[in-house]
């Protein structure tokens, strides 16, 4: 009688064992395919030119990347329209971790200036930063201004002219928050090149340029322009003696400037983990860390879920001060 009992019991533990071997077996192939990640070369679409901070900073990174990951990786430069072009390229090819986009704060600030034809926060999937940058107030070195107080005192006597580059950039927006959060008597001027500031402040039709410390460099190293402060929420390892906006008579005063690389949305998640942990490894190696300092930027990884805050939160900041600063926008 327990024999007869026993046996449909085993019988039934034979077949489950079966299917489930049988399961195993044909879910083996996708394991393993999905193990070999990446079995290819890597494509990274950076929408700048050749040769500013961005593409710089991307290449020394993804260099050090590649030698960890095993595969070459291709950057590739497609700037214009607001980074619509990068984006669409990135959006235009398989979703499968083999081409990935540079997203940075600007993007932040395409999202509320411009309709752009994909919606950059649900159509793309966060991996990890890469670099933070702060901007710096800088003044005519043979000008008067020479501290950051001394420029709050003059807007007291007359409108101050604070200078960028065109409107609606990251820089144009950061002297509109610092004039409004100042409560400065000034007028943000946009020119379209950075040297175009640079000669408007040493002719003295500005009295103060908001830039990159990349981008001036040669001019604060050469001694024809003076830092007044810088914007991030400490100071820079390049430029520890420049005191922030913050402490200088700015309270809450923060612009930082960032880099990260993004993906398309749909890509298999344990892809953008594979990649969040392998760019987190390179950005805590020593050399990089230096190579970058030296270019005024701070190697700075995080995880998918503190990018993805970090972008909506500069979203919602930057349409805050596009809207105060009467900015047209192509939402209007």
């Amino acid at each position: 009688m327990l024999d007869c009992v026993s046996r449909p019991r085993t019988a039934r533990r034979w077949r489950r064992a079966a299917f489930a071997a049988m399961l195993s077996f044909a879910m083996a192939p996708l394991q393993a395919q999905e193990d070999k990640y990446p079995d290819q070369p890597i494509k990274v679409i950076v929408p700048f030119g050749v040769g500013g901070l961005a593409d710089i900073s991307l290449r020394l990174v993804t260099q050090k990347l590649s030698e960890r990951l095993g595969q070459q990786i291709v950057v590739e430069n497609k700037p214009g329209a607001g980074g619509v072009v990068a984006a669409n390229a990135v959006l235009a090819a398989p979703r499968d971790g083999y081409t990935l986009a540079v997203f940075a704060n600007g993007t932040a600030i395409s999202k509320t200036l411009f309709k752009l034809p994909y919606d950059p926060v649900t159509d793309f999937e966060p991996i990890s930063t890469v670099a933070y940058f702060d901007l710096v107030l800088l003044a005519n070195a043979k000008g008067p201004l020479r501290s950051l107080s001394d420029l709050l005192a003059e807007g007291k006597k007359r409108q101050v002219v604070l200078g960028t580059i065109n409107p609606g950039s990251t820089q144009n927006l950061s002297a509109e928050l610092f004039k409004s959060m100042a409560g400065l008597n000034a007028m943000v001027v946009p020119f379209k090149s950075t040297p175009e500031v640079l000669t408007a402040l040493l002719r003295g039709d500005i009295d103060v340029m908001f830039e990159s410390y990349a981008a001036l460099k040669g001019a604060i190293i050469s001694g024809q322009a003076r830092v007044l402060a810088a914007t991030g929420t400490s100071r820079s390892a390049w430029l520890p003696d420049a005191p922030t906006v913050a402490e200088s008579g700015v309270p809450g005063y923060e612009v930082a400037g960032w880099n990260a690389l993004f993906a398309a949305a749909g890509t298999p998640p344990s892809r953008l983990d594979r990649l969040n942990a392998a760019i987190n490894e390179v950005l805590g190696e020593p050399a990089i860390r230096k190579r970058l300092e030296e270019l005024g930027t701070e190697a700075k990884g995080s995880t998918r879920d503190e990018l993805a805050a970090i972008f909506k939160r500069d979203i919602a900041k930057w349409a805050d001060v596009i809207r105060k600063a009467g900015i047209p926008t192509q939402q209007n």
